[in-house]
């Protein structure tokens, strides 16, 4: 087999097919959307593939035909008219420490096509010039002008909820955004793409036509790899990181799908497969975290923070498509940024209700947002949740031995040396089980163990549900009573029973904490 080559860190669409890295052919839906409506916005998470469609627009546009042979756009496309684009990347504008700055950023931003259409020297803010050149250009060139904007929100996400700076950066940003509208007839096509919808009246003003498919089922799968496309075009892929792991390729699949997979961006959408992950996988041959090994945003945190957010409850949440897909900076809680930024995502649909079932997508992103929380919301350091514990502590468990595994933990928590302020939110806990199960379920998502607390039964909420390969330990967890009692518990309100019906052992564990010395005191474990 030929080497392959990926696109790491390559966003630009002609230079990936000129120099012949792997490509996944969305050309047919770049086809379809240009046809939708002149204004477009699409919302889509971090490192989904968003750079590379605005890339792609751009090519297209500029009548690069030749890039495009044996695409499926060739049969679809008939003209390949040549339009003047200007390209834009916001990114470049974040980070800005006031609105001045920002102005300054963005008017630098449309300096660069002034070199080629000319200047006028009674423009002078960042709209006005975007307007000039728009004008110009069409003037110029005889052609409508083609506007592709990457990345729009990123010069406010960090100033969200920030009362002292967000409505200045916001009424730099109308008025650069303000001019696209006027200039309506001399555009054949505006593309505004991010992470998150911010409303029309606070930034885009009057472009009140714009077109959001970002929840439209025929683009769904635009951004990102669907399972299809994993099967069928990255098969040889999966083939050699399933040699270089001594794995077969259906476990290859197998743990690829669990990581990586399980986005939806619309009600009738195809799974979708974290791009960046995926190809960095391929490329290092090794399955890991990719996404998250960049960072969780700051941005997030902090809004989480902002919001108290608990991840526990993030595995079932029932609301309508208004409380995610919203403008964020008028959001009430996290959730459509949490929705927005691929951090929650859409797992199911009740046409009857009209209401969404989110969920946290896949291991990937709980293992990034346990990393993110423990020493924010614990204070605990993921990095050495991973060193000597972990792997104590994972051996015990896949060797179903629980009682081991339970002296590990005791050990672990009662030498963590909780930081300043562990004790304030001990106290603001509803209760104290509460924190603990909170505590518990961080560092079992940190290893990579699916758990999830307050399980609703027939009965009432299971502190803690835990899977592992061949066994399901069921958790209640007291600090005001003793093992035996929590044991009771589960067995007077059948707290097991519902998982006693498939082929797993089931194991039940009541633990016993003691607030004073923050660790377990002891534990009594009974199988079914």
């Amino acid at each position: 087999m030929n080497e392959r080559k990926y696109p790491i860190g390559i966003q630009t669409f002609s230079r990936i097919i000129r120099e012949n890295y792997v490509y996944v052919d969305k050309t047919d839906l770049v086809w379809k959307m240009t046809k939708v409506s002149p204004f477009v916005f699409l919302s889509r998470p971090r490192r989904f593939g968003k750079s590379l469609l605005s890339s792609t627009l751009h090519s297209y546009f500029a009548g690069e035909k030749e890039l495009f042979e044996g695409l499926k756009i060739m049969p679809l496309e008939q003209e390949w008219t040549v339009y003047p684009v200007l390209h834009l990347d916001l990114s470049v504008a974040k980070s800005r420490e006031s609105a001045s700055e920002l102005s300054q950023a963005l008017v630098l931003l449309v300096s660069q096509f002034e070199e080629t259409y000319g200047t006028n020297v009674h423009e002078s803010t960042s709209g006005e010039r975007l307007r000039g050149v728009i004008s110009r250009a069409f003037r110029l060139t005889g052609k409508q002008v083609v506007v592709i904007i990457d990345e729009y929100d990123a010069p406010l996400l960090d100033v969200l909820h920030d009362d002292g700076r967000i409505d200045d950066y916001r009424r730099v940003m109308q008025e650069f955004f303000q001019p696209l509208k006027a200039c309506e007839p001399m555009i054949r096509f505006c593309f505004i793409t991010g992470i998150t919808k911010f409303s029309q009246l606070s930034i885009f003003s009057t472009l009140n036509n714009l077109k959001n498919v970002s929840m439209l089922p025929e683009f769904s799968a635009i951004c990102g790899i669907t399972e299809s496309e994993l099967c069928h075009d990255l098969r040889p892929d999966m083939e050699l990181l399933a040699e270089a792991e001594g794995c077969t390729v259906e476990e290859t699949h197998r743990q690829l799908k669990d990581l990586y997979d399980g986005y939806h961006f619309s009600r009738n959408s195809e799974e979708t497969y974290n791009p960046f992950s995926l190809i960095n996988a391929f490329s290092s041959r090794e399955t890991r975290p990719y996404w998250f090994d960049t960072g969780t945003p700051t941005f997030l945190i902090r809004q989480m923070q902002f919001f108290h957010i608990d991840i526990t409850q993030m595995d079932d949440i029932e609301v309508p498509a208004t409380a995610f897909d919203r403008p964020t900076e008028a959001m009430t809680d996290a959730l459509p940024l949490l929705y927005q930024s691929g951090y929650l995502t859409i797992k199911d649909y009740d046409r009857i209700g009209q209401v969404y079932t989110l969920a946290i997508p896949n291991q990937e992103v709980r293992i990034g947002f346990t990393e993110g929380l423990l020493p924010t919301y614990v204070g605990i350091d993921s990095a050495k949740v991973q060193v000597g514990f972990a792997l104590k502590f994972w051996r015990a468990l896949k060797q179903r031995d629980i009682d081991r595994a339970m002296r590990e933990m005791q050990a672990y928590l009662a030498g963590i040396p909780y930081v300043e302020g562990f004790k304030k939110k001990l106290a603001e806990a509803t209760t104290a089980e509460g924190f603990y199960e909170y505590t518990f379920y961080l560092i079992f998502n940190m290893l990579n163990v699916y758990a999830r607390t307050q399980v609703k039964c027939f009965t009432g909420r299971i502190d803690m549900v835990v899977h592992m390969p061949g066994t399901t330990y069921v958790f209640e967890l007291k600090t005001s009573a003793t093992p035996g009692a929590a044991l009771r518990q589960i067995d007077d309100r059948g707290y097991a029973l519902p998982y006693q019906t498939g082929s797993d052992d089931v194991v039940k564990v009541g633990v016993s904490i003691d607030t004073a010395t923050m660790t377990i005191k002891e534990w009594k474990i009974s199988t079914c």
